[in-house]
């Protein structure tokens, strides 16, 4: 079984990964732009109403709709969506299911999705780099960083 503290050390160590501030979530910068690519479930409970975190499970950004539907057939214990999520490239994932090895393969595959085409988790890890973006990153990305919409 993960937890959501299993999901936050596995995405902080990957570079340039941050926390998103005001809820459980990660992304990383590509482009100039932030880029989610793991995050809690926002689960609608009530029609017409907005949603709530839901900590039990997470969204995760995988490559494509083969891979969606690749494990959504493999493990429906694991691995489920909702129409919200219907042609976007992400699964949702029943952390009481997922053992950390499998997370630690998801998390990273999201992380890939979203990272800079040269990003490499090898480099990473023999460098010992920081996993936390330089101070004029985090500058940047606050001042272009506009509130999203929810709904």
């Amino acid at each position: 079984m993960a937890t959501q503290a299993d999901v936050r050390r596995i995405a902080l160590a990957l570079p340039g990964v941050r926390e998103v501030t005001g809820r459980f979530a990660f992304e990383v910068e590509n482009k100039g732009k932030w880029k989610g690519f793991v995050w809690v479930w926002l689960e609608r409970i009530h029609p017409k109403q907005g949603r709530v975190p839901n900590p039990s499970a997470l969204g995760v950004r995988v490559r494509d709709q083969a891979e969606k539907a690749m494990l959504l057939a493999a493990d429906p214990d694991i691995f489920f969506t909702e129409p919200h999520y219907d042609g976007y490239p992400a699964v949702l994932v029943r952390l009481k299911a997922v053992t950390r090895a499998q997370l630690r393969k998801l998390v990273e595959d999201a992380w890939r999705c979203q990272a800079p085409k040269g990003a490499r988790l090898d480099d990473h890890r023999s460098a010992g780099s920081s996993s936390r973006p330089s101070q004029a990153a985090q500058d940047r990305a606050t001042r272009q960083r506009k509130p999203r919409r929810r709904g």
